[in-house]
């Protein structure tokens, strides 16, 4: 028979909110809250809680969001709540050893790929940027590594042609929540199995740079769409047209039609697309945000731009 179980949740952004909708919905009882501190956002730069803490206190939870999980005062609160497991989503930290050590049956983390490929921060991008038809969701045992605990549930997941990060996150995470449901009523019940990762097979999603996000005309075309799907919504893969710079929203890859065309160069127009010249192939954007504008059609960017030179997109300043 199940008991019930107090419940430690850590965690950040979006991602981690069907987790601990589907917790605070079921039987256990989630004692308390961990999260990032505050991060100043907006033009003013205005101190703004983390998702997950907006979600907890307005349910009334008690919310605690450390500058770093080694802090004493903080593991001295969690141990004064006597918890019986952590559940670890997209909490953006490695906890450290004496903290795992506080709840009766350690921490389980759902982690966004398929483990042991893609440890690290971004897996949702690296998928995308890697050209993947699949990834997943994966449950594992917290430990002192990076994502290199023991594995006790994994859900295959595909790719769709076209997902960008934001729609392959949203998909994700309702996944994440599914198999953690599960795996708390297996752990409350003492039927939880777990089954070390292959090490050697191990590959890495480190956190995105934002230079990472700035279009390089000379590569193929179908890398530059992955780049546009990886870095949508945020941080939005970018060029230049002279000294303004453009956030390329939506594009796809298109057979080159204009052979005289150089890398970056608007070959041409097709409806609400303008078309550039890449290292193979064109890119079609269909969307794109001028610095300081709306966002609006490639067809109308190009409609709307000063001079009558032929635009050429620059990957540089």
């Amino acid at each position: 028979m199940s008991r019930r179980l107090r419940l430690l949740f850590f965690g950040t952004p979006g991602f981690a909110l069907p987790s601990l909708e589907t917790l605070l919905a079921g039987p256990h009882e989630v004692v308390a809250v961990a999260t990032r501190p505050p991060k100043p956002r907006g033009r003013g730069q205005a101190a703004q809680d983390s998702a997950v803490a907006a979600a907890a206190e307005a349910v009334g939870i008690e919310t605690l969001a450390p500058a770093t999980p080694a802090d004493e005062t903080f593991q001295d609160r969690l141990r004064q709540l006597s918890p019986d497991l952590g559940v670890v989503v997209a909490y953006g930290r490695i906890l450290p050893a004496p903290l795992l050590g506080l709840a009766r049956l350690g921490f389980i983390n759902a982690h966004a790929s398929l483990l042991p490929l893609l440890r690290g921060a971004a897996p949702v991008e690296r998928a995308i940027l890697g050209g993947f038809e699949k990834t997943g969701v994966t449950i594992m045992r917290l430990d002192e590594g990076m994502d290199t605990g023991d594995i006790m549930s994994a859900r295959e997941h595909a790719i769709a042609p076209g997902t960008d990060s934001g729609r392959l996150s949203d998909e994700l995470s309702g996944i994440a929540a599914e198999l953690l449901r599960e795996a708390v009523e297996l752990l409350a019940g003492g039927r939880a199995g777990f089954r070390p990762q292959d090490h050697e097979r191990a590959t890495y999603a480190p956190p995105v740079g934002k230079e990472e996000a700035r279009i390089d005309w000379h590569r193929a075309a179908e890398a530059i769409e992955r780049q546009v799907l990886a870095f949508s919504p945020r941080p939005g893969a970018f060029t230049f047209d002279g000294d303004r710079r453009i956030v390329v929203l939506e594009a796809r890859a298109a057979a080159a039609d204009k052979a005289a065309a150089s890398p970056g160069e608007v070959s041409s127009a097709t409806g609400e697309s303008l078309k550039v010249a890449c290292g193979c192939g064109v890119l079609a954007i269909a969307r794109l945000k001028p610095a300081g504008a709306r966002a609006m059609s490639g067809a109308e960017y190009l409609r709307g731009r000063r001079g009558n030179a032929v635009p050429r997109f620059d990957g540089r300043d």
